[in-house]
């Protein structure tokens, strides 16, 4: 791969000739590969690769196996993500003194697609805190709609916005997240086309938005609230320069957050931007991709009141009491969840997320909350694939038939199987105790309920 000409140029300009060298070399050598666990989901026996020492369910793995074919994979029970991206939840666990202060907590990631972070801050925040993962291209958000259906804790609304219509949510969040679109010169080892497509003009431009962006989360944020600002990328217009900008727009609005610890031994590079704390991650220093972290706090003490605007549309409803009655036999702890349709779908949540979830549906175009159940025909319900995926669901309610790996594959695939290997009706389809979804068996044909815009491939 040939970085650049003026990547190359402007690296040694920011960096130092040497540390440039370095940089480059280490940009032209194999890509690391690390997943994080789900911790609802996953123990750690099934992973021998090294501990990411600031991620506690993260694995640094020695080789990429084929993660299309693990049906642990498909049924949410860990997640493909970078070791440097990992630190944002490290982060977020520091600043708020320790994981268990993070329950309970509301968190928006601006910029949530593909949702490596923003599942990492459900899992941070438990079943009873809020994750909203926003992304404005609707193709990347469909794909976090995915992501949160596997990582099945219930507790993530999906939209699809512009920033400067989450804005409209003042003060609204305990914790915004924007990881901002970038040039990707962190992504270069692993995208050639993050490579091909760099430039200057495309820098600048990702800076101005970058902006844009950042001073919309900002107002989302509640004072005495925690911002978490993040790139992909190397240089200093996207990174420090943002941060910078923000220090002098907003002055004594903004305070420091508390100070996160990091090992020397990990390698990460830490810094100073006026009362933002800096985490720069290259891949000559460390084993993972190059990438930019800033925290700091909005100044001030919360009234604990959040102005959600007047809602544009009735997007949700609750069910009647027969069809609730019907959902609560699919899930644990049934009193404390409400149900609601949106659309032709079914949906459940715990009770205290439903105001969040009617106030953010009634202004912003939100594609997943909650938990899709599925849909009632006759009084009884057919089960949504992520009904199957939910931490929450009450197995005891349906038929569990457990299938190997070969034929959990053939699932995944929609491929047909035999019959005998279920009950007549409705049966959850397991591997190795996880989840993957659904089937119907009717006499001796079975019905593979798999979506097919999920089946694999390969």
């Amino acid at each position: 791969m040939e970085l650049p000409v003026k990547f190359v140029e402007r690296m040694s300009r920011e960096l130092g000739p040497s540390e440039a060298d370095a940089l480059c070399k280490a940009l032209g050598s194999e890509p690391s590969t690390s997943v994080r666990l789900n911790p609802f989901k996953m123990s750690s026996g099934k992973w021998k690769g090294q501990r990411i020492g600031w991620s506690g369910y993260g694995y640094m793995l020695t080789e990429r196996p084929s993660f299309t074919l693990d049906p642990a994979f498909h049924a949410g029970a860990y997640y493909v993500q970078e070791a440097s991206s990992q630190f944002a939840g490290y982060i977020v666990s520091q600043v708020f003194g320790g994981e268990h202060n993070c329950r309970g907590l509301r968190v928006l990631d601006m910029c949530a697609a593909p949702g490596g972070k923003s599942t990492h801050y459900a899992s941070l925040v438990g079943l009873d805190g809020l994750v909203v993962a926003n992304e404005i291209n609707r193709s990347r958000a469909a794909v976090l709609a995915d992501n949160a259906r596997k990582w099945g804790l219930g507790n993530m609304v999906v939209s699809c916005n512009d920033s400067s219509r989450v804005a409209a949510f003042e003060e609204w969040f305990d914790m915004v997240a924007v990881d901002a679109p970038c040039s990707g010169e962190g992504m270069f080892r692993k995208s050639t086309d993050a490579c091909e497509q760099w430039s200057e003009a495309n820098v600048a431009m990702c800076a101005e938005r970058q902006w844009e962006i950042l001073q919309n989360a900002f107002c989302s944020l509640r004072a005495g609230g925690v911002l978490l600002y993040s790139t992909c990328t190397f240089n200093r217009s996207e990174d420090e320069d943002i941060v910078s900008r923000l220090v002098e727009e907003y002055g004594e609005e903004l305070m420091a957050a508390p100070d996160v610890s990091v090992d020397s031994a990990w390698g990460v590079v830490t810094g100073r931007v006026g009362v933002f704390q800096t985490f720069r991650f290259f891949p000559h220093k460390l084993t993972g991709e190059g990438m930019f972290m800033a925290v700091a706090m909005k100044a001030g003490k919360s009234n604990g009141r959040r102005r959600a605007p007047k809602a544009k549309r009735q997007a949700i409803n609750p069910v009647d009491k027969k069809s609730s009655e019907e959902l609560a036999l699919w899930v644990e702890n049934s009193a404390e969840m409400r149900f609601f349709a949106a659309g032709e779908m079914l949906y459940g949540c715990r009770k205290e997320h439903y105001a969040d979830i009617e106030a953010l549906s009634g202004v912003l175009s939100v594609i997943y909350s909650g938990i899709a159940m599925g849909q009632i025909f006759k009084g009884r319900l057919k089960p949504d694939g992520a009904l199957a995926l939910y931490v929450g669901l009450r197995r005891e309610h349906v038929e569990c038939r457990e299938l190997n790996d070969e034929q959990a594959i053939q699932y995944l695939r929609k491929q047909d199987l035999e019959a005998d290997l279920f009950a007549d009706g409705i049966n959850m389809v397991t591997n190795r105790g996880a989840a993957l979804g659904f089937v119907k068996r009717i006499g001796p044909r079975v019905n593979n309920m798999y979506p097919n815009s999920l089946r694999i491939l390969k």
